[in-house]
């Protein structure tokens, strides 16, 4: 097989997401605007996707973005820690409405949840939530007299990431605060399609540098930097 048959780049933003389907579950990173893939996101508003399931830290800023895609009912579901963002009505909005559906996952847990499904495991054990409203109906165990709830993987069929930088092969890095949700996104995502800022040749990224391995990979796509940190 052949270095190019193996070139990862996508042509453009619109090009990265044209297949993805209604009714998709889609792993979208960021911490706030932090590692956020706004130029993938915008490129799913315009493709036209509905029936969404969206996994995410928060439900974006203002009306752009992941607000964008709630307010015009695009997402289903939303899978998130916090689920209002900065000047974001969207959501508030929706939900109040009934519709849109809200499960609220501690950030721990969300992370782990998605570590879980790129790892191949069948879920963990963890204390946080127990007794509360946010796991009635999951399986808990009482273990040396301390109680744990048993959280399931979650996977997506999509994953959309921020990243800062990445070769033709896929593999990836992050600048600082951006790097949050990636890797584990990239693991947990079917077809993990990754937004930076310069695609180099492959082995133009020191090895010891890379942070998502290509293999986790599917798209790449380079985007205009914005010069912001993080």
């Amino acid at each position: 097989m052949s270095r190019r048959t193996l070139d990862k780049v996508s042509a453009s933003v619109d090009e990265a997401v044209a297949d993805v389907p209604d009714g998709a579950t889609v792993l979208v990173s960021g911490f706030g605007t932090s590692g956020q893939p706004i130029e993938l996101i915008e490129a799913l508003v315009r493709q036209g996707a509905r029936g969404l399931t969206v996994v995410c830290n928060n439900s974006g800023t203002g009306d752009s973005g992941l607000g964008k895609l709630i307010r015009l009912g695009r997402v289903e579901k939303l899978i998130a820690s916090y689920a209002r963002g900065p000047q974001n009505q969207a959501f508030e909005e929706a939900y109040a409405q009934r519709r849109i559906a809200y499960e609220c996952v501690p950030q721990g847990t969300l992370a782990e949840r998605l570590r879980a499904a790129g790892a191949g495991l069948g879920g963990f054990l963890t204390p946080t939530g127990f007794g509360t409203e946010l796991t009635e109906g999951k399986e808990t165990r009482i273990i040396d007299g301390r109680g744990f709830v048993l959280e399931a993987p979650l996977p997506g069929d999509f994953a959309l990431v921020g990243a800062h930088r990445a070769d033709v092969l896929g593999n990836v890095t992050y600048r600082k605060a951006g790097r949050n949700f990636g890797p584990l996104m990239c693991m947990a995502g079917a077809t993990a399609i990754v937004q930076v800022d310069e695609v180099v040749a492959a082995g133009g990224i020191d090895p010891e540098c890379v942070v998502t391995p290509g293999i986790f990979v599917s798209r790449v796509v380079t985007i205009e930097p914005t010069g912001k940190e993080g």
